[in-house]
């Protein structure tokens, strides 16, 4: 049982050393990835973000192409380890838009309001996940003042 022990260790170890840099990673590819597709007209999120924006003065077209640039930029961030506060500040914001659907689009989120979700509630909840994520990284993060050296 020692061996089983001292793989777990190990693991154990493994992780710690490499999971956030995983969850970095993992956070990049997938802002990058839903945000390319909007500027160029193939996201399966369009139908949405159009409805969820046609109240602003901006275009659809304008908001899909600033939306998916913005959520790239986000992406790039989490891979420069000295842009993760700029990533998480740049998230927090576009969180506020991804949530919008569930308070202004409620027949499109809703089956049976609270708890029974269409596909697009479904896609918005997911986004918790990425909240959580962002969550575990800043607190890896330490602020640049201190990861520089200077302490006021």
């Amino acid at each position: 049982m020692g061996w089983l022990l001292e793989l777990d260790r190990r693991a154990q170890a493994w992780m710690e050393r490499y999971g956030v840099l995983l969850l970095r990673i993992s956070m990049a590819i997938v802002f990058i990835w839903f945000g390319v597709l909007k500027p160029f007209g193939v996201s399966p999120a369009e139908p949405l973000v159009r409805k969820t924006v046609a109240w602003m003065p901006v275009s659809g077209d304008a908001m899909l192409i600033i939306l998916g640039w913005w959520e790239v930029a986000i992406g790039i961030c989490f891979l420069y380890r000295p842009l993760i506060r700029l990533a998480l500040t740049l998230m927090a914001i576009q969180m506020v838009g991804a949530f919008m659907p569930l308070v202004v689009l409620p027949a499109d989120c809703y089956v049976r309001f609270p708890y029974q979700l269409t596909m697009e509630g479904q896609y918005i909840i997911k986004n918790l996940v990425l909240i959580a994520a962002a969550i575990v990284i800043a607190a890896h993060t330490p602020p640049a003042h201190i990861r520089c050296g200077k302490t006021g």
